[in-house]
């Protein structure tokens, strides 16, 4: 079951994952980061670009934060520049875990409806299946963000959940 605590040590963990994730890009040329490299949005870049705008995405469901303009084809193109998606990142981290620390079970207990422009309809789902959802969207293609990192010789940082305080 999701739990205020689920959330709060999954914001936790999404922030942890991340500075592992950009500090290894980080230690790449650009064009390294926009090879394409045949993963889902293509490069290291879109893809990173590409969770940032899915999370902003359902913030602005979860809390009535901004929405992407851009939609799911062009979020590999929402932020172009490489020092400024890292900046949006780190910002928009803080974002996630100031929202995982007001969750409460009043919050989860509730059923979210939103327009989904991927389905082109609105779509009601109970919070806590949403929430999991969320998170899940991150670890999925933060891992494959991991492999295109490890394949072009970056050293992320181990993803398992056990060692976050470790």
């Amino acid at each position: 079951m999701i739990t205020p605590d689920y959330v709060r040590l999954m914001g936790r963990y999404n922030t942890w994952q991340n500075s592992s994730l950009y500090g290894a890009a980080d230690t790449l040329t650009d064009a390294a980061r926009r090879q394409d490299r045949g993963a889902f949005f293509g490069s290291i870049h879109g893809t990173l670009s590409h969770v940032l705008w899915g999370d902003r995405m359902w913030m602005s469901r979860f809390a009535g934060t901004d929405k992407p303009t851009q939609s799911i084809a062009t979020s590999i193109e929402m932020i172009p520049d490489w020092e400024t998606l890292k900046a949006a990142r780190t910002n928009f981290d803080n974002v996630i875990e100031a929202w995982a620390a007001d969750v409460d079970e009043r919050w989860l207990a509730g059923e979210l409806t939103w327009f989904s422009g991927a389905v082109n309809r609105e779509i009601s789902k109970p919070a806590t299946f949403v929430v999991a959802h969320f998170f899940n969207h991150q670890t999925h293609h933060r891992g494959q963000i991991h492999a295109m990192l490890t394949a072009a010789g970056a050293k992320p940082d181990d993803t398992d959940l056990f060692l976050i305080d470790g």
